[in-house]
């Protein structure tokens, strides 16, 4: 260690006493259980579901109601409290309208909330649980579950009369509500979201709202997170892409309702160009099931309809200008036979289910109409300088990643391209040729120059280009499909044409040594108890799919959060938990509502399952933060050394 390092180290630990009083302090957090972490991936908008899990930390707060009631309330009271923990101000309401007694419940209520606090703050220092506590009943919540359990009989009076004060002055709502908030912040140590936060569901808006205010928490990026991101920084491809997936769905809530854009425009188009028009290929998908009117089903097709034909040739016009990404096979608006209503794709002619395109000029297929042009300048306007959207792709930037390694394993949301014979497959991306993790990290890179670079930099136009590759690439890590086939499900009915092949990747993801190789690059081959945490694809339980590949070494968490998903799939989702003991999957069924929730008791069944077990538990030494904190501690014991031979003087 230099003296220049000693004297800066010095400036915070001025005498020697200081020193060791944080080596004591750093040393004793050193041998704490290692914190929960919690895996979600492709949430999909989903956003009640999605608030519903991070409230019982896929079924741990459940769990530890379980095990310290378990002989001493019934089932039907476990799950009220676990309610009221979840939703303490809506079940409050609720109790007060059913309970005769109040006072007598609010006082056992309390106390089964301060064992509950005592349970989960025990992997927490003191201080850390105390600055998790509100400043109004912080001290009082601190005492009553920090208390002595062999405490004498004064003892014992003084916290009976806190809790029968907290009920006689009316506080035992503030509290109960205060300690539940402590109980969900206590429960998970790290959120990780391993991608696709966007599409399908409503309220994208919503879940980042609340990630931007969780305590601790990492995103890895997935592809319709990318395509968002791309459409921040103007991309007019990434753009129209956004809208096609929220007509697909009926769904213009997170772009207008969240982020105040502007939809009209579009909607005014669409009405006029296709006034005739049934636009039948492009009824939407209705996957919550709710009645939608004629007129609303003819409202939506046409909207649909605009804005693809806008995606097609925008799309267009980006692959004109980038030939090295690959993906000709996207081209073909250029291939439609307008005479005869064909489309020739490679070399197959293909009869269209619809030749109605107004605004598409056979000698020039791919330019937009001065219309179309006019009103993608208007939405990339209202793209880039909504405020909301612009703090969220920030925030993704901020705390996004294309992959990371974290406590020994590598999340990562799509794949990592190969070749059919398992071997890292080779891109020339800006003249550098990357493969594995450097692939990832130059993706990672040209990505932020899409966002941060100069506007109408070289850097900036490539960069907001590749956002849209990354989002539908042919080896883009983050799609991991040799096509997206919008343009033949939407025209063409033999189904044939609608397969998009998987990456090789899939093909060898149980294979044990290939997931080795993939931690190894990654820096994690020695590692010991180390795994792979990948979303991205449904598990179809209905098929006989596990999440579980390669023994155990990497983990797919995609079940199908997103209700567009659950018909097929057969569950609603798969989290994942890691904390001192191992890796626990947890399998959920589908979300009610927040009402059934308040009223009926009515919870995500999460049904958790052992994945693999540590050998020995795992101490907040072991993980990532414990050994910065032992190199912080190293330092400050040659600090000490330092003041006691003179070396450096005490201030």
């Amino acid at each position: 260690m230099t003296n220049e390092y000693l004297t800066l180290l010095s400036e915070h630990y001025p005498t020697a006493a200081s020193a060791c009083a944080e080596i004591i302090r750093l040393q004793s957090k050193q041998q704490l259980p290692k914190l929960t972490e919690h895996f979600l991936s492709d949430i999909h908008g989903e956003y009640e579901s999605f608030l519903h899990i991070l409230k019982n930390a896929s079924g741990i707060i459940k769990d530890k109601i379980t095990g310290a009631f378990s002989k001493t309330m019934s089932e039907s009271d476990r799950r009220t409290l676990a309610t009221l923990i979840y939703y303490p101000e809506q079940k409050l309401e609720h109790i007060k309208s059913i309970v005769t007694d109040l006072d007598d419940w609010y006082k056992i209520t309390l106390y089964h909330l301060i064992d509950i606090c005592r349970i989960v703050a025990t992997k927490y220092t003191r201080a850390e649980v105390r600055s998790a506590l509100p400043d109004d009943y912080g001290d009082i919540i601190d005492e009553l579950i920090h208390a002595d359990s062999a405490y004498d009989d004064d003892k014992e009076l003084y916290y009976s009369s806190t809790v029968d004060n907290i009920v006689r002055l009316g506080q035992a709502d503030s509290v109960i509500v205060a300690m539940s908030a402590l109980i969900q912040r206590l429960a998970i140590g790290r959120l990780h979201i391993i991608g696709d936060i966007f599409d399908r569901g409503p309220r994208a808006d919503i879940i980042l709202d609340r990630l931007m205010k969780y305590h601790s928490v990492d995103i890895q990026w997935g592809n319709h997170d990318i395509v968002w991101m791309g459409a921040a920084a103007g991309s007019l491809a990434c753009i129209a892409n956004t809208i096609t997936t929220s007509t697909k769905y009926c769904n213009f809530d997170c772009i207008e309702d969240g982020y105040g854009i502007n939809m009209r425009p579009l909607t005014v188009f669409a009405l006029e160009t296709y006034a005739d028009d049934p636009c039948e290929c492009f009824i939407p998908r209705n996957p919550n099931g709710v009645k939608v009117s004629k007129h609303d089903v003819d409202y939506w097709s046409k909207i649909h309809k605009a804005i693809a034909v806008i995606q097609f040739k925008l799309e267009g016009q980006l692959l004109a200008a980038h030939p090295e990404f690959g993906m000709k096979n996207h081209l073909l608006l250029d291939k439609v036979d307008f005479k005869n209503g064909t489309v020739t794709i490679d070399g197959t002619v293909y009869e269209m289910l619809d030749t109605n395109l107004p605004t598409v000029d056979p000698d020039d297929p791919y330019r937009l109409t001065a219309d179309e042009a006019e009103l993608m300048d208007k939405l990339r306007a209202s793209f880039l300088h909504s405020e909301k959207l612009q703090k969220h792709i920030k925030f993704l930037f901020r705390r996004g990643s294309m992959y990371l390694v974290y406590n020994s394993n590598l999340l990562y949301h799509g794949c990592i391209p190969m070749t059919e014979d398992g071997s890292f497959a080779e891109i020339e991306l800006s003249g550098e040729k990357v493969s594995g993790k450097r692939l990832l990290d130059k993706c990672e890179q040209l990505a932020r120059s899409g966002y941060f670079a100069a506007e109408g930099s070289d850097e900036r136009r490539y960069g907001t280009d590749f956002m849209w590759y990354l989002w539908c690439g042919i080896m883009s890590p983050l799609y991991g499909k040799n096509k997206m086939t919008s343009f033949e499900r939407y025209f063409i009915a033999d189904k044939t044409t609608h397969t998009e092949l998987k990456n090789p990747y899939y093909n060898h993801i149980d294979n044990k040594n290939v997931c080795e190789k993939i931690l190894s690059d990654f820096g994690l081959g020695d590692a010991e108890f180390s795994h792979i945490i990948n979303g991205h694809v449904p598990v179809n339980i209905k098929k006989g799919e596990s999440p579980i590949k390669a023994g155990g070494k990497l983990l797919v968490i995609d079940g199908g959060l997103s209700k567009a998903y659950q018909p097929h799939t057969g569950i609603a989702g798969y989290t994942l938990l890691f904390n001192s003991h191992g890796l626990l999957l947890s399998e959920h069924s589908a979300f009610t509502s927040v009402p059934d929730a308040v009223k009926n008791d009515g919870d995500i069944h999460s049904n958790l399952m052992t994945v693999e077990l540590a050998k020995e538990r795992i101490l907040a030494a072991d993980t990532d933060e414990g050994r910065e904190r032992a190199k912080r501690i190293s330092a400050l014991k040659e600090l000490v050394d330092a003041y006691k031979t003179g070396l450096i003087k005490s201030k």
